[in-house]
């Protein structure tokens, strides 16, 4: 799949992939202005991308970000196709030294989506699981 990308600062670099077989793309940060305010990291890229129709960017912390006092503030960042803009991540971080300019912080995946129309139902069909919810496929069956 062959997706655009922009530059839209003179240090930002290409994602790519670490390893063959990765799933995800590294992001680098380019720029020392990092916004932070209220205990939230704003690191930006430097690049805009042109996902595809049909498909979703995902940004993940990368699994090193384990050793960092930081958490990706909405979990999963996610990029729709119709965005143009920079790509960024807020993180949930205790100062703005957590991250450093050229580190790669997050990961995107660019995933096709299905279209989705509901259907309004009286019933829905029947499952062993039912309707049991948090825990309750948990090890008590071994």
């Amino acid at each position: 799949m062959n997706v655009k990308i922009k530059k839209l600062h003179p240090n930002a670099v290409i994602p790519s992939y670490s390893k063959p077989g990765d799933a995800g793309l590294d992001l680098t940060c380019v720029n020392k202005d990092f916004e932070y305010e209220r205990g939230l990291l704003t690191l930006y890229f430097g690049i805009a991308i042109e996902i595809p129709e049909g498909h979703v960017g995902l940004l993940f912390p990368r699994s090193s970000i384990y050793k960092k006092d930081a958490i990706l503030s909405n979990g999963v960042g996610v990029i729709d196709s119709g965005y143009r803009g920079e790509v960024m991540a807020k993180f949930r971080a205790n100062s703005i030294e957590e991250f450093s300019v050229g580190e790669r912080c997050v990961q995107l995946m660019i995933i096709p989506y299905p279209k989705v129309e509901f259907e309004e139902v009286n019933e829905l069909s029947e499952t062993e699981r039912g309707t049991g919810g948090y825990g309750s496929t948990s090890l008590k069956s071994l």
